[in-house]
């Protein structure tokens, strides 16, 4: 008994032309993924370690003497991958980076991880790496190493991300939650809400007279000089003994649950109170609007360029104006203080005097923001 092969039963998983899409075969080892690596990925990064496609990166020492590794990691899905200020590549860079400068780090080394959906158009991965390649040269920092891995339709939603970073600490700087004091002040380095309320005019189809863009960007130079204001790293002494403890307390950037996510866990940390004022809060207009005609409290949207530092109350003048003096700190404001009562808990005081405690919520406000 025999039977006719039909060419039809058959496919190759090589795509029919240069730019059809990404394969499976994209990220199997095979041509097309040495082709995909070599012309697309490496160029994005240009970083000379890169481009010697190790299965790791070895590196010169950047430390100074005292100073210590700083390391984190950090996952992104955001959805839509492009919107109004950005998209997933910058997103991915500038949160990494920032995670290692509320350390007090400076940002050394980032890799990279792709998780890219069989189909993905090649202009969209060539956006987005091309995006991370610019956010990255921005911010100063190299693309050292990474991987590729394609899965199968509908296995994910188009691309994920993850980086790693390695940063520098200068010796003497210790930033933690859990130094906040009473008397200390919360500063803001600008407005809320601006990255969340972007994602979500664009999924839900809605425009505003003032357009709605995402705050991302890297903050490690701001972060500079936040401690430069607040005397850190502090200089060697003449004599033995211990430094004073640091003007600086801790700086946080408030992503997912927003500035009232950070602040709970500041004060859970520290076991200290913090009130802040409702009319000290900075919102943009547009944005603004836009919370208020969904009923969203900016408070819990997520932010991907501000910070809030926490700073002893002499110094909080200096880091207020080095703040203000730095473009992505203009419109810095002072919001609250920590007290001694009500340890743990974070209370807003209303312009009528009264106070609410603020929670974290019991759900996500908005899934895959970030």
């Amino acid at each position: 008994m025999s039977s006719q092969i039909k060419p039809e039963n058959f496919s190759c998983p090589s795509p029919a032309a240069a730019d059809a899409g990404v394969q499976l075969a994209h990220g199997g080892g095979s041509r097309l993924a040495a082709e995909l690596i070599e012309q697309t990925l490496v160029p994005a990064f240009a970083d000379p370690v890169l481009s010697r496609l190790e299965d790791q990166a070895v590196l010169d020492s950047q430390l100074a003497p005292g100073e210590r590794l700083a390391f984190t990691t950090d996952s992104f899905v955001v959805d839509p991958l492009f919107f109004p200020g950005g998209s997933i590549g910058e997103l991915a860079v500038n949160g990494t980076v920032n995670d290692l400068a509320m350390g007090g780090a400076r940002p050394l080394y980032l890799s990279v991880a792709l998780i890219i959906e069989e189909g993905l158009p090649l202009e969209d991965l060539r956006r987005v790496v091309g995006a991370m390649g610019e956010a990255a040269a921005a911010a100063g920092v190299r693309v050292v190493t990474g991987d590729t891995k394609v899965v199968g339709r509908g296995s994910c939603d188009k691309i994920f991300i993850n980086t790693s970073g390695i940063g520098a600490v200068p010796a003497g700087v210790e930033l933690s939650a859990a130094s906040l004091r009473p008397g200390d002040k919360i500063i803001i380095s600008g407005t809320m809400a601006d990255h969340g309320m972007a994602i979500m005019s664009c999924r839900q189809g809605l425009s505003f007279v003032e357009p709605l863009a995402s705050d991302t960007a890297a903050l490690h130079e701001l972060t500079a000089a936040i401690m430069t204001a607040a005397g850190l790293p502090p200089q060697p002494e003449p004599t033995a003994g211990d430094h004073p403890r640091p003007a600086l307390r801790a700086m946080r950037d408030p992503t997912r649950g927003g500035v009232a996510a950070v602040l709970t866990e500041m004060a859970r940390a520290s076991r200290a109170g913090i009130v802040i004022d409702e009319e000290t809060l900075p919102v943009a207009a547009p944005v603004r609007g836009a919370c208020e005609i969904l009923g969203i409290d900016p408070l819990f949207v997520a932010n991907e360029g501000k910070l809030l530092a926490v700073v002893a109350p002499e110094a909080s003048g200096s880091v207020l104006r080095a703040m203000r003096a730095h473009p992505l700190g203009r419109r810095a404001a002072i919001i609250g203080e920590v007290g001694a009562e009500n340890p743990g808990l974070v209370a807003l005081r209303t312009p009528l005097g009264t106070h609410r405690i603020i929670d974290l919520p019991t759900g996500e406000l908005l899934p895959r923001i970030c």
